[in-house]
């Protein structure tokens, strides 16, 4: 028995790519974006108390192998998937990953299934920075930023850099402005983050809701949980997500 038997596997197909999803739950949507190196039973775990609090949760299997434990192994080669993968933006700034595209036609028909004020992403250390740019999409109406770690922050451009397009962050700063909030999570001393909190909170003013956690650590709902920021990423899609 495994962490993912429990769950209906599915794929999703948008701009010619095609991808496994995972599915279980119901209530309101939510998509959760797994981390490095993949769909490991702690991002299984987080994903179930979500369906325990009541919404319909989905899992798209971008990299890794779906329920691997966390190890060096698994590490390595999904660094490699990831790096060879041209849906994702390593190091260029000011660039929309080609996932982006993916991820929202994903939310959208999610959405229009189940219908409501909209659904939840919530990305993870790599894939940490497509919340921000699924909100591109109206169907997106809690995005959350756990630990964002992309562009890889070599350098202090790329640090505070976003992940984005100028047009997509266009769209964001538009859509707060129109009252979608925006939740990041992270260690305050996590350097795989860089200065983005910095740069999200000169941006999007109030509307970034922050979560800095003290001590040492970087996978803030996983390898290195701590219940402060499961409560409010709880309480964000609670007060987003019902109508």
């Amino acid at each position: 028995m495994t962490a993912l038997d429990s769950w209906v596997r599915d794929e999703h197909t948008a701009n010619g790519s095609t991808h496994d999803t995972y599915r279980k739950g119901s209530g309101p949507g939510v998509i959760v974006i797994h981390e490095i190196p993949g769909m490991t039973p702690e991002v299984i775990g987080f994903a179930d108390e979500l369906v325990e609090r009541g919404y319909t949760v989905v899992m798209p299997h971008l990299f890794g192998t779906p329920g691997a434990e966390m190890g060096a192994g698994t590490l390595a080669r999904s660094v490699v998937q990831v790096c060879v993968s041209k849906e994702f933006v390593k190091l260029r700034s000011a660039q929309t990953s080609p996932i982006a595209g993916w991820l929202r036609s994903l939310a959208r028909e999610l959405h229009a299934e189940l219908g409501g004020p909209g659904v939840g992403a919530l990305g993870m250390c790599f894939t940490g920075g497509f919340a921000l740019a699924m909100m591109v999409d109206e169907s997106v109406t809690a995005p959350v930023l756990a630990q964002p770690s992309l562009p890889f922050p070599v350098g202090r451009t790329r640090g505070a850099d976003q992940g984005l397009d100028p047009a997509d962050m266009d769209v964001v700063r538009r859509r707060v402005r129109e009252g979608c909030p925006v939740l990041g999570l992270r260690y305050s001393s996590d350097g795989a983050t860089g200065t983005r909190f910095k740069t999200l909170t000169a941006e999007l003013g109030d509307a970034f809701i922050k979560v800095e956690l003290e001590g040492k650590g970087h996978s803030t709902l996983t390898a290195h949980r701590q219940q402060d920021a499961v409560d409010a990423v709880m309480e964000f899609f609670g007060d987003r997500l019902t109508p």
